[in-house]
């Protein structure tokens, strides 16, 4: 028997070392559109592309190294596809904060994320969250990326008389390269490629180049922009402020319920849970994400957490934490190909977030519409998640009315305590939000 094999105990977990690499490997190629979307969805923000980069790859890495090797489970962690949004349209571009303060709101919430979950709080509220409430957050953050995914390739576009939206000129070259790159990775998960949309943000690019679109990269390979414009540029005295707590709650329960729905769904797909439905050690997958978003904070990136597209990786054969120590493996090697990434254009990696957006709806299938008690909670999270272009808004919404509409059908009851105390924490919400 080899150390890995003893450490990742694959033989318990039916796997050998090449399956658990053939796992990694396929999870890296699915998500690693990530470090190109997340740091221009940060761009927006103000923070430098290049120094965003290289923090969103070392934060990727490091905590799934931490998930594999501490946690040992299959799943990779990078920054959140929905917080990054909520920062950098929201906090910095809606509220006008800066985005060191909201980086300080990242760091805070990651500290009270290690905290809780060390005293296992957070396994305790996360069993409080009905899960009609679970489905809607996934289907809110799903319709607002592909909305900003539609804006950034054109397709879309905001200000015109008489509506708030209409579609964008389909005649313009970079319009018709966002349609092509959604069509492309469309199609080419149809036909189950692996990594679809990272192969199909380089088809779009590529494509690009050769109309003339874009500017072709300086180069392919080199040494890793500098850090030192992101690395501990955090405002943690601006975030402790009256004007932050709702951002710092926002955060808080984004990020709470995306690890919750993304652990317990990834566990089911490998066959991690145990007789009662749960992921034994839980705490474990749960202090790898918080300390990465500690780190990724400190960094300049925004939470972190595990990633639903690991679930590429499950179906390929990962089922222990080597193909995290993989995927961790292959964000470093990524490190060294800046100038190919910095040259994506909007119209390649827009349809990106389109796609992601609509992957994200598939819950949508499941809720309760036969109960309105459930339902209308439901409705009003999605509607106002993507409506108020504003994440929080429509979760802490959700929060409130869920108790209420069984309160007014006499079933009180049926809510859990933890709901009652999100309730109370979205009340003092509202009651502090910047209008």
């Amino acid at each position: 028997m080899t150390s890995l094999e003893r450490l990742f105990r694959l033989r318990e977990h039916d796997t050998t070392v090449r399956r658990e690499i053939v796992g990694g490997v396929t999870t890296f190629l699915t998500m690693a559109y990530i470090v190109v979307v997340n740091p221009k969805i940060l761009e927006a923000a103000g923070i430098p592309f290049g120094p965003s980069m290289v923090a969103t790859i070392l934060t990727a890495a490091i905590g799934t190294l931490v998930m594999g090797v501490y946690a040992r489970r299959p799943f990779a962690v990078a920054p959140y596809m929905g917080e990054n949004a909520f920062v950098a349209f929201t906090v910095v571009g809606l509220l006008g904060h800066p985005w060191q303060s909201a980086l300080g709101a990242v760091f805070l919430s990651g500290v009270l994320f290690t905290l809780l979950t060390l005293v296992r709080v957070r396994s305790w509220l996360a069993n409080a969250i009905p899960e009609s409430m679970k489905r809607s957050f996934a289907v809110g953050i799903g319709l607002f990326l592909a909305f900003i995914g539609l804006h950034t390739s054109g397709i879309v576009v905001l200000g015109s008389p008489g509506a708030p939206v209409h579609v964008g000129k389909l005649g313009d070259a970079p319009v018709l390269l966002g349609v092509f790159g959604f069509m492309a990775m469309a199609g080419l998960m149809i036909r189950r490629v692996t990594g679809a949309i990272l192969i199909g943000i380089l088809m779009t690019l590529v494509l690009g180049l050769a109309l003339g679109a874009a500017p072709a990269p300086a180069g392919v390979v080199s040494l890793p922009p500098s850090l030192a414009p992101t690395f501990l540029a955090l405002d943690v005295p601006g975030a402790l402020t009256w004007a932050f707590f709702p951002v710092v709650l926002t955060l808080f329960v984004m990020a709470f319920v995306d690890t919750i729905g993304t652990l317990m769904g990834l566990a089911y797909r490998a066959d991690l849970v145990d007789e009662r439905g749960e992921l034994p050690n839980i705490e474990r997958p749960m202090l790898a994400d918080s300390l990465a978003t500690v780190g990724g904070s400190l960094l300049g990136t925004t939470t972190a957490g595990a990633y639903i597209e690991s679930a590429t990786g499950i179906e390929a054969g990962a089922r222990t934490g080597l193909a995290a120590v993989v995927v961790a493996g292959l964000f470093l090697l990524s490190l060294f190909f800046a100038p190919l990434l910095s040259a994506i254009p909007p119209y390649a990696y827009g349809p990106a977030l389109i796609v992601v957006g609509m992957l994200m709806l598939a819950p949508a299938a499941r809720l309760p519409f036969d109960d309105l008690t459930e339902l209308v909670p439901a409705f009003a999270t999605i509607a106002l998640m993507s409506f108020t272009y504003n994440l929080g808004i429509g979760m802490t919404a959700g929060f409130l009315i869920y108790p209420t509409t069984k309160l007014v059908a006499g079933r009180a009851r049926e809510v859990p305590l933890g709901m009652w105390i999100l309730a109370a924490m979205s009340a003092v919400f509202y009651a502090f939000y910047p209008y």
